[in-house]
């Protein structure tokens, strides 16, 4: 038998428990996390680490281990089962490459980089200056075809498009 006021005293905890009054996500900054770190000299790192891919293939597991006596002697061998096994297939990888700084990745920006992927093709939807699912898969498809496996904006491809400067002094 369900109480009368057992639904009535959930919400009231549920909502008690909110001290603050404010949603979680009200309380998360707006827009998009920082994506590229700032180090000491002014230039912003991003990182993408790719985990590492196992597959299971057939194997042997060993079930009971060997008893061995003091000596050396095998007393009793190890035994074993057909079994799944994990096999590396890919392993854990750290991409780290020079990014625009979390600042310069404004709404004017973001709308450059959309405008400059739509012209070259690897661009098709709305211009919105947000960093949505189709832009990301946009800068992707780019990078990916030039050696950089990442959605995020490098800072060579955002020189590439032409939206950040070349400082000429340092190019050889």
């Amino acid at each position: 038998m369900i109480r009368p006021f057992a639904p009535l005293c959930a919400v009231i905890l549920i909502t008690a428990c909110n001290t603050t009054g404010q949603s979680a996500d009200a309380a998360r900054p707006s827009g998009p996390p920082p994506s590229a770190e700032m180090a000491q000299d002014g230039r912003c790192w991003a990182t993408v680490v790719t985990p590492a891919v196992y597959e299971h293939v057939m194997g042997e597991v060993q079930v009971v281990q060997a008893e061995i006596a003091p000596d050396g002697t095998v007393l009793r061998p190890p035994v074993y089962r057909k079994g799944p096994v994990p096999r590396l297939v890919r392993p854990r990888g750290e991409l780290k490459f020079e990014a625009p700084c979390p600042h310069q990745m404004t709404h004017e920006f973001i709308s450059s980089v959309q405008r400059a992927l739509a012209a070259r093709g690897y661009f098709s939807g709305n211009v919105t200056g947000e960093m949505d699912p189709p832009t990301t898969a946009a800068i992707r498809k780019y990078q990916v075809e030039r050696g950089v496996e990442s959605a995020q904006l490098s800072l060579e491809t955002a020189r590439a498009l032409g939206l950040i400067a070349v400082d000429l002094s340092q190019e050889g």
